[in-house]
């Protein structure tokens, strides 16, 4: 897969980037970072697919029309370089989302496609193989559109291309990103465009380096967090009118609130539509305990005690506040405990290469915010323990953050422990009103509880 180079353009790129923290001040845009930030670390941190045990829901534009899957990429009939490509990415066979969307995708003729989709499914390298399937390689022109939200998740998606292309260097690809300037009155002849929305309108409009007309295929990628700024979602609607009405449409994105949805059916004319039946992650297989403690040194002398107790593989601890959370991981590096610190002001790129290194085992300690709540999976955590319990701004219990952050125990089959730090009568006060909404008694712990506790965390 050839590709142009663009180094030239990433340091234009991150010279712009400077002036972002004025622009921060913006509410929306700080939510984009946020959303892009999250969907950005679930791909870096994640070297393989997850197991996802959702059921698909599929919703077809003609419910008469047959419903095809395929259980091979065999099935699917792909040029010989595509399936080498494919095989060299280490797909052995396609994952459930991959078994349905991709008949659909690479169908004759094109069908239209909205499907919801977390990182780690496989989604990106079908519609990957969709827009490397539909390329003509004899035609020197754009053919495939490709809009992220944000320019590092644009070349997280040009990696995966460059990797599924990797036998077929007569496709290529360039990216529409900011800093990339191109000289005026010139015409691409990459058959693949991925950037970013504004820049991808002015070469479509603008600029004409882009036929709009001559395009075949329109993957809008992450779609929920493309709508957390409004631009972003102005400019997406204005490149898919200038499209010919033939183009084929895919949106993508991990949650369907009414606003993606609103936002899905006015980019995607008569779709298919593909969902994931959300299985209700399960507080079965955790056993949860509370600590009473008076203060925050309390707090951590009777963490050290159930250390010096108990035999633990690996832990995480989540803090409210980054202050708190910098304080604990020093205190707990001074008892010779090997910890990792993971918060929110750091680079997204320092974040994965945190959390690799408890992947790894090299740290046994993450102490953390809420950035590392979701969808971070380590297999040998069998200990969560809230330092503080989680609330929202008015302070009322966030049970939903209480939820994801005692889920990334107990996963994968085997059985979990969470253990909640109480201080305060506030903070009963919140515990009793999670154990009220997840009809789950939460345990005091006592001496009498760690022969068990200790089975379950070593």
């Amino acid at each position: 897969m050839a590709t142009d180079s663009w180094a030239q353009a990433v340091d234009e790129q991150e010279a712009a980037a400077e002036s972002l923290p004025d622009l921060l001040d913006c509410l929306s845009l700080r939510c984009l970072f946020d959303k892009a930030a999250q969907s950005l670390l679930n791909k870096l941190i994640r070297n393989n697919l997850v197991n996802n045990t959702n059921q698909v829901e599929v919703l077809q534009k003609d419910p008469n029309s047959p419903l095809y899957s395929v259980k091979s990429f065999e099935e699917l009939r792909l040029k010989p370089q595509l399936l080498q490509g494919v095989y060299g990415m280490g797909f052995n066979r396609p994952s459930k989302i991959q078994e349905t969307a991709l008949p659909m995708m690479l169908a004759e003729p094109p069908q239209n496609l909205i499907a919801q989709s977390q990182s780690g499914t496989g989604k990106t390298a079908a519609f990957v193989l969709a827009m490397l399937s539909h390329v003509d390689p004899n035609n020197k022109y754009p053919q495939c559109l490709c809009v992220s939200p944000t320019y590092e998740l644009a070349l997280q998606t040009g990696k995966v291309i460059e990797q599924m292309g990797k036998h077929y260097p007569e496709v290529r690809l360039v990216y529409a990103i900011r800093g990339n300037k191109l000289q005026r009155g010139m015409k691409l002849q990459e058959q693949i465009v991925i950037g970013t929305p504004g820049t991808m309108l002015d070469w479509c409009g603008k600029f004409k380096f882009i036929d709009p007309k001559k395009i075949k295929v329109f993957v809008l990628d992450e779609a929920d967090v493309m709508i957390a700024t409004q631009g972003h979602q102005d400019q997406s609607i204005r490149i898919q009118r200038m499209l010919p009405k033939n183009c084929q449409m895919l949106l993508f994105s991990a949650t369907f609130e009414e606003s993606v949805w609103n936002f899905a059916q006015r980019i995607v004319p008569d779709p298919n539509i593909i969902k994931l039946k959300r299985e209700e992650e399960t507080l079965d297989t955790i056993k949860q305990y509370y600590v009473l403690c008076n203060s925050r040194e309390e707090k951590f002398q009777a963490l050290c005690n159930i250390y010096g107790a108990i035999t633990i593989a690996q832990a995480m601890i989540f803090c409210h506040t980054r202050k708190t959370a910098g304080w604990l991981a020093g205190e707990l590096s001074r008892e010779g405990h090997q910890v990792a610190l993971l918060s929110g002001e750091m680079q997204v790129e320092q974040r994965a290469a945190v959390i690799d290194r408890f992947r790894d085992g090299k740290e046994k300690v993450l102490v953390t915010t809420n950035v590392c709540a979701r969808g971070i999976d380590v297999e040998q955590v069998s200990v969560v323990i809230n330092f503080d319990l989680p609330v929202d701004k008015d302070g009322n219990p966030d049970n939903e953050t209480y939820l994801h952050r005692i889920g990334r125990t107990g996963r994968f089959g085997k059985r979990g422990l969470a253990i909640n730090m109480v201080d305060s009568r506030m903070s009963m006060n919140i515990l009793n009103r999670i154990q009220e909404h997840f009809s789950k008694k939460i345990e005091k712990l006592d001496t009498d509880d760690l022969d068990e506790i200790e089975k379950i965390a070593s």
